[in-house]
């Protein structure tokens, strides 16, 4: 396992620069607290699998930012290295495509990058798959189950640990749709 505390640090002080005032949707936290706690599920499956730590946790630190801030492809190469920012460009949905092409676009691009990065997707989905934003339709939220199940069926193979949980966090999300408008 490697894993630099450095590194660790350089990418979250840039995460939290460049999504600066962002919030997590439905809550008052601030955003880089997601990719935190993105980054924690990567660490947590850490002593019961091999991989490049520092890979899969530098992009969950990252994963957000092409796609959510002004930070650029560009930008993540020059200080975190080609392999870093290819992972964070194939986590990224590519918005000039419609909507519903997104995710299986996604996907596949994921599945064409090192399985750590299939990793950080599947721990991303799980922190996502608590309390939704109290606004989301019931509709909404059968389908975020939906796209989930999606996820895991496509890259559930890169850690029997995250695929597991994963499929925990699934089914307990249930209890979110019950109560549903």
């Amino acid at each position: 396992m490697t894993f630099s505390p450095d590194t660790y640090a350089r990418a979250l002080d840039f995460a939290a620069e460049a999504h600066g005032a962002q919030r997590v949707p439905g809550k008052q936290h601030p955003y880089i607290t997601h990719v935190a706690t993105v980054a924690a599920e990567i660490l947590a499956v850490a002593t019961k699998d091999s991989f490049d730590v520092e890979l899969a946790v530098t992009c969950a630190l990252l994963h957000d930012t092409l796609e959510d801030t002004s930070a650029s492809e560009d930008e993540i190469t020059r200080l975190f290295g080609a392999a870093v920012a290819r992972g964070v460009r194939a986590l990224s949905k590519d918005t000039r495509l419609p909507k519903e092409d997104q995710m299986a676009d996604s996907l596949a691009r994921i599945q064409r990058e090192p399985r750590e990065v299939w990793m950080v997707k599947l721990a991303d989905r799980i922190t996502n798959l608590a309390a939704p934003p109290p606004y989301w339709s019931r509709e909404k939220r059968i389908a975020y189950r939906e796209e989930a199940r999606r996820i895991l069926s496509a890259l559930g193979p890169a850690s029997a640990p995250l695929a597991s949980r994963m499929e925990a966090k699934i089914e307990a999300y249930g209890d979110y749709i019950e109560g549903a408008p």
